[in-house]
């Protein structure tokens, strides 16, 4: 039988300076065929019916400031003035904002970079894999990641995790390549990748930095000392390279940048490391360092705790090789026992089962998560159920007991069995699913179990099977998610919405039909010499109104309505200098200083004015005098 190359082959070559590297196995062509169909179909599943993609409108609000106007860019200002920053650093949606400048006011301009990010993750990931496991394992991991369905609904959207993701997992190859050489240079792009990373979702990129610095002390080359300068180095180097923009607005005076959002005191460490840090734990509305509380807006609940990757609406998304993982990691240490300090195959396994247990754990701790965070899960899932399966593959090839085929078969019926446990709780979801897995198991397995190589195709179509079809789920709206919470499948407030209620208008760079169109026409032909167009308590009713109109808005109290910006005092300067005119208050965001004075000394617009039957939460005020 001629079977895929063992993932932990001792066949080194000797290089430079005495160090062993990994012979490059060749990609034979089929492989590369298999690969270009892989990536052929992430394109198609990532990109195609983008310009109906479910886009997150707050996030899709700020991308217009900041392709209207640079200085709204360089400072992820939420409108084009500049006058409050979004809620999270720019990293992410300065991408966004490039390819609206490049292509225009699209839909799927602004989901064209997450979908370029997917397959580039996809791509990378095969190329990480192959130099640590060989070419098999690293086609089958990008199979994996491309079937993972959170990856796929999240490269649809426009939810910095995907770029988190690929930066990641760039900085996971070149720690690997680190270990393998011992060289700085590796260490160095691997910490650049980590600072990257941090532009796009802050501290959640640091997570995996004990892994990649513990793993080159422990599994690198050379002296201790030497490993330990250099690993200070590259500590310092991803400090500097995730502080550059926080660094940037803390040295810029505050009467020439936005206000930052999320902070009391205007601090954008406070942002950081108390809004989108340490408050996201115990209870997820702490104000400490500096932050603001946060809201049932700001902070998500629930999908926390042990089963944050086992639970109703995240396993469906995420954990489908879950199993297969945990048993390739569990048997390739086992066979690594007794290796060298230096063993590159085993430091790959040490690094993704570190990349799960650690963000596991802080998942597991934290007073919150969406489902979509679990995808920086995918690409370790992936990697190590591809590794894994190449190992079993080729244990079985050499087996000349039944007791060496028990490591393919393990990793099938595991794979299986998870399949079928997660689809048996949506037996409406696809009602062939469970018996035809099922089904492809059993032949698998029979076929394995009595030597016969064939039956590696129906295991790998069972273990396959689910995860496919869920990720095909987000090409049909019903199955996307929400705007603001993307998923696959029938899981989720975003199918809910559509199964039982009419589903929510798509986001659009209009304002929505109804009240805010209303409003949005009335204010453009009455702001007349005002420079703000209206000034709004908090982002809620501003982000419809900034994604119809480039023009300014005071953003008052940010997206959770609590950041203390503007003060009354300055309110009431602004309206007297004539540059606000027009407030419009909502009633189910907090109240601010601000939002009161408007309350208290502007005069009610009555809502037939602009074609409103009535009021409604939302209440228009006029502050011009007379």
């Amino acid at each position: 039988m001629a079977s895929a190359v063992l993932p932990g082959s001792d066949t080194t070559v000797r290089r430079r300076g005495g160090r062993r590297r990994r012979a490059a196995e060749p990609t034979p062509p089929w492989l590369r065929a298999a690969l270009a169909v892989v990536l052929l179909t992430a394109a198609w599943l990532y990109g195609w019916g983008l310009d109906g993609a479910s886009l997150h409108p707050y996030y899709t609000a700020a991308v217009r400031g900041m392709a209207g106007s640079w200085h709204a860019f360089l400072y992820g200002s939420l409108d084009s003035g500049g006058t409050i920053t979004v809620d999270k650093l720019p990293g992410a949606l300065w991408l966004q904002a490039l390819s609206v400048r490049l292509f225009g006011l699209h839909i799927w301009a602004v989901a064209l970079p997450q979908a370029v990010e997917g397959v580039a993750t996809v791509w990378a990931l095969f190329r990480i894999v192959r130099a640590w496991a060989g070419p098999v394992a690293g086609l089958l991991a990008a199979l994996a990641l491309l079937v993972t369905p959170i990856a796929a609904a999240l490269a649809r959207h426009n939810i910095a995790d995907t770029l988190l993701t690929l930066l990641l997992v760039l900085a996971a190859g070149a720690a690997l390549r680190a270990c393998r050489t011992g060289q700085s240079g590796p260490l160095l792009v691997c910490a650049l990748w980590v600072g990257l990373a941090f532009q796009a979702k802050m501290l959640q990129a640091w997570l995996l930095l004990p892994v990649f610095g513990g793993l080159y002390l422990y599994a690198a080359p050379g002296p201790l000392r030497r490993r330990v300068v250099q690993v200070l180095a590259a500590g310092a180097t991803t400090l500097l390279a995730s502080c550059l923009w926080v660094l940037l607005v803390w040295f810029t005076p505050a009467a020439d940048r936005p206000y930052v959002d999320g902070t009391t005191g205007n601090n954008p460490f406070a942002l950081v490391f108390g809004y989108n840090g340490l408050s996201r734990f115990g209870g997820g509305n702490g104000s400490g360092l500096g932050s603001v509380a946060g809201t049932a807006a700001s902070r998500p609940t629930g999908g926390a705790g042990l089963t944050a990757l086992t639970s109703h609406s995240a396993a469906p998304q995420i954990s489908w090789f879950l199993p297969v993982a945990v048993l390739a990691l569990v048997l390739g240490l086992l066979a690594r026992r007794g290796r060298e300090r230096t063993d590159g195959v085993r430091t790959g396994y040490l690094l993704w089962g570190g990349w799960v247990l650690v963000n596991y754990l802080v998942f597991a701790a934290s007073s919150g998560i969406h489902a979509y965070y679990t995808v920086v899960l995918a690409p370790a899932f992936a990697a190590l159920a591809g590794a894994g399966a190449v190992a079993a593959w080729e244990r079985f090839g050499a087996a000349r007991t039944q007791q060496q085929r028990y490591p393919i078969l393990g990793v099938v019926v595991s794979g299986v069995l998870w399949a079928v446990v997660v689809d048996g709780h949506f037996s409406t979801f696809h009602r062939w699913l469970v018996p035809v897995v099922g089904a492809l198991g059993l032949a698998g397995v029979g076929a394995l179990a009595q030597g016969r190589d064939w039956g590696v195709w129906p295991s790998l179509a069972a273990v396959v099977l689910s995860p496919l079809l869920w990720s095909l789920s987000v090409l049909t709206p019903q199955f996307a998610g929400s705007a603001t919470s993307p998923m696959a499948g029938p899981v989720g407030s975003g199918y809910l919405a559509a199964k039982y209620q009419r589903a929510a208008a798509p986001v659009a760079f209009a304002a929505k039909a109804g009240r805010y169109a209303h409003v949005l026409d009335f204010l453009q032909k009455h702001q007349g010499t005002a420079y703000y167009l209206v000034a709004t308590q908090s982002a809620e009713p501003a982000e419809p109104l900034l994604r119809g109109s480039a023009a300014p808005e005071l953003v008052m109290g940010g997206f959770t309505g609590n950041t203390p910006f503007p003060t009354a005092e300055a309110l009431a300067a602004e309206v007297a200098s004539g540059r606000v005119r027009y407030g419009l208050l909502i009633a189910n965001r907090p109240q601010t200083d601000a939002s009161r004075w408007i309350a208290a000394h502007c005069r009610v617009v009555p809502p037939a004015t602009y074609g409103e039957p009535g009021p409604g939460t939302t209440t228009l005020y006029d502050c011009a005098k007379g």
